[in-house]
């Protein structure tokens, strides 16, 4: 099981000495989708030159014209790509077009989508490498907010997935049992004292 932070800063700078602090202990570096906006795909060029024996997602949340974003951020450096799972299947297989041409991998994102579970098989079938369960800032800032039910709709569908929306210490070891293949976390990591410890911690735990 791999772990990936999403790197939820502003900054090609942040996001360099973030990367640099957690680098040994995660597998996927993610530049979070402000990242991208604010400082552009020259984030991404940056991340891959700095820690090349790493994967790096960028998490473009892509709506519309799949391959061209794809392929544009393939070409800056990106190895894995994210498409939302609300846009329409044109544009999920134009992004694997993409990224099979580039031999790199499509991540959908299913924030929003009120079915995942049957999404998530759609997305697989469409040539995504795997699919994220994802609850968003905005959605864990919700009273009753739970996790678990990521999980549950992860293990349901059937496919290779990751889990990204409130993991953390406490909830890692569920996430490993819902047979997640990445986990993925934010603040848990970005805002800890010590985020290399943070890092460190999280990935003996999925071990």
């Amino acid at each position: 099981m791999k772990l990936q932070v999403a790197m939820d800063v502003l900054t090609v700078e942040e996001a360099l000495a973030l990367a640099e602090q957690v680098a040994e202990h995660v597998d996927i570096l993610e530049l979070g989708t402000p990242l991208v906006k604010n400082a552009g795909l020259t984030a991404v060029t940056a991340i891959k030159n700095a820690h090349p024996d790493k994967v790096v997602f960028a998490d473009l949340k892509t709506m519309d014209a799949g391959e061209l974003e794809a392929d544009l951020a393939f070409k800056a450096g990106a190895d894995l790509v994210t498409v939302l799972g609300v846009a329409d299947d044109s544009t999920i297989a134009g992004a694997v077009k993409a990224a099979r041409a580039h031999r790199k991998g499509v991540v959908v994102d299913l924030i929003g989508v009120d079915d995942k579970v049957t999404r998530a098989k759609q997305a697989r079938e469409l040539g995504a490498q795997f699919v994220e369960f994802h609850a968003g800032l905005d959605e864990q800032a919700q009273p009753g907010y739970d996790l678990s039910a990521l999980l549950t709709a992860g293990e349901q569908a059937g496919v290779p997935f990751s889990v990204a929306g409130g993991v953390n210490a406490s909830t890692i070891t569920s996430v490993r049992q819902a047979g997640a293949d990445v986990a993925v976390a934010g603040g848990a990591i970005y805002g800890a004292a010590d985020p290399a410890q943070a890092a460190r911690e999280l990935k003996a735990a999925l071990s």
